[in-house]
């Protein structure tokens, strides 16, 4: 199966922080916060303005980058967790 969001929407992938352990103490993935960095998987069509000018994209397939906190609803693919959120959830790319 293959996701293709619409409109300014954005499909991410998050991106696992790898867990540094120092004196023993092993946190359970449920107590952890959720990583507000993602790699885009796919983009939407695009947006458009009051106008019906298209809104280019100022991401791209690939990117790393960093969402909000409660922003996306959470998709479940192949056994492979996605976020769709919308384009404007996405608060900077990380060069």
């Amino acid at each position: 199966m293959k996701i293709k969001p619409l409109g300014d929407r954005v499909l991410v992938e998050d991106i696992e922080e790898t867990e540094e352990v120092k004196g023993g103490i092993v946190i359970p993935d449920s107590a952890k916060e959720k990583s507000q960095e993602a790699k885009i998987v796919a983009l939407g069509t695009g947006g458009t303005d009051d106008k019906g000018k298209k809104i280019p994209f100022e991401v791209e397939v690939g990117d790393k980058v960093l969402t909000s906190k409660y922003g996306g609803t959470d998709v479940k693919v192949n056994d492979q967790e996605y976020k769709i959120l919308s384009s404007s959830d996405i608060l900077a790319v990380i060069k």
